[in-house]
């Protein structure tokens, strides 16, 4: 792919992220800037975007400079989402978010900076250049990130990496081609009382608003199957 400015700037964006997009391996970690504007024969400022677009999407990690950055070989980062999709389920997937993000919202509130806060507050209102699954899970990962704890996000991480698997889902209404804006206002309100409660430092409050939108979402799953009152496990 060649970055030329003869082609729209959005449309250069959209090709790059296809082709980084096709590149990403289990691990969620993409080669070193470098070695991409190598490969792909663009300019650092536009492989940025795109990898940013990515990041905000849940689909790559952060990037970390240092030793850990070398190394990629933890028991996080040996996992892969697409073999841990076959032995799990949405059911499965939902108790550990409702195990992990009130914790995560609870830690933001109490460590994440004024820059991560408005982050947090930003990202909860769905962005119009994201889809909305993009937007559910930028918002997500800013908790993620404001909670100051690079295991927890590394965990939280991997588990979107495994909620987001087509695989995972019973019927195509969890597309994002079938979220009606109605769901959206929902999501975003219920996204916006987390992220007032994180701004006000108030971590009991944000745990607490966090564990009612995730319940709220395991209640809508369980009702799509007729299963109210069913207890997974």
């Amino acid at each position: 792919m060649t970055d030329t400015a003869t082609e729209a700037p959005d449309a250069r964006l959209d090709q790059l992220v296809a082709a980084l997009r096709a590149q990403i391996p289990d691990s969620g970690e993409l080669p070193p800037e470098r070695v991409l504007c190598d490969q792909l024969q663009v300019t650092r400022h536009l492989l940025r975007k795109a990898l940013r677009v990515l990041r905000e999407a849940g689909e790559i990690r952060e990037t970390r400079s240092g030793r850990r950055a070398a190394g990629g070989t933890g028991a996080v980062s040996a996992l892969s989402p697409k073999r841990m999709v076959q032995s799990t389920n949405p059911f499965e997937v939902m108790e550990m978010r409702l195990m992990i993000e009130p914790s995560l919202a609870r830690l933001a509130a109490l460590r994440a900076s004024p820059d991560e806060i408005a982050k947090i507050v930003e990202a909860a209102s769905s962005a119009p250049h994201m889809t909305p699954s993009e937007a559910d899970q930028a918002f997500h990962r800013a908790i993620a990130a404001g909670a100051r704890n690079s295991l927890a996000s590394e965990l939280n991480f991997l588990l979107h990496c495994v909620q987001t698997d087509a695989r995972l889902r019973f019927t195509d209404s969890d597309a994002d081609a079938r979220t009606t804006e109605a769901r959206v206002r929902d999501r975003d309100a219920a996204h916006r009382a987390i992220a007032e409660a994180i701004a006000a430092r108030d971590p009991a409050g944000a745990a607490e608003a966090m564990r009612a939108h995730l319940s709220a979402m395991q209640a809508k799953l369980m009702g799509r199957l007729g299963l109210t009152g069913f207890e997974p496990g």
